[in-house]
C-alpha cells in the first residue's frame, strides 16, 4: 500500500477518535526517515497535553492492530503540529489573515525560493498576500510547497 493510502486510511481511523475526545485533527503523515514513522498531529483550544496524545496514540494503536493493513514496522507518534505547523486547511489560512506567513515554493518563484508576506485571503486556487513594500501578490497554491505562521525572534 503506499504513502497515501495509508495516510487516507489512517486519516479515515483517527478521525472519530479525535472528534470524539474534543479535539481537531491537524494532519497524518506516513513517512520514511531512517525508519517509518506514523504521525499525527492534534490540537485543540488552548493546547494539548500529554494525556490528550496518550489518549489518541491508545485508542489508534488499538484500531491499527486490529486492522494491520501497514506492512513495514513503523513507529506511531502523536503529538502537537508546533507553533510553526503548515497550514494547509481553509480555516487555518483564515485565522492567519492579516498576519506574516512564510511561503517555500516547489520551484523559485520570481527567483525565491521562499517568500514572507501578510496573508490577505484566499480562494480554492490561490492566495493573496502583501509584500513589505506593500504590494499585492496573487501566487497560484499550486505553486507554493507550504504556508506557515512567521516567527520573529
Amino acid at each position: 500500500m503506499d504513502k497515501k493510502k495509508i495516510t487516507e486510511r489512517v486519516t479515515a481511523l483517527v478521525t472519530p477518535i479525535v472528534e470524539a475526545a474534543g479535539l481537531e485533527l491537524v494532519d497524518v503523515e506516513y513517512v520514511r526517515e531512517r525508519d517509518w514513522f506514523l504521525r499525527v498531529f492534534i490540537d485543540k483550544e488552548g493546547g494539548i497535553d500529554i494525556d490528550d496524545c496518550s489518549a489518541v496514540s491508545n485508542a489508534l494503536a488499538k484500531k491499527l492492530d486490529e486492522e494491520d493493513f501497514i506492512k513495514e514496522k513503523y513507529y506511531l507518534e502523536v503529538s502537537s503540529p508546533g507553533i510553526d505547523r503548515p497550514l494547509k486547511k481553509d480555516k487555518d489560512l483564515v485565522s492567519h489573515y492579516g498576519t506574516k506567513v512564510d511561503l517555500a515554493f516547489f520551484a523559485p518563484y520570481e527567483g525565491k525560493k521562499q517568500l514572507t508576506a501578510v496573508l490577505q485571503s484566499h480562494d480554492q486556487d490561490n492566495l493573496v498576500l502583501t509584500d513589505d513594500k506593500n504590494k499585492e501578490l496573487t501566487i497560484a497554491r499550486k505553486l507554493i510547497a507550504s504556508v506557515r505562521p512567521h516567527i520573529d525572534f
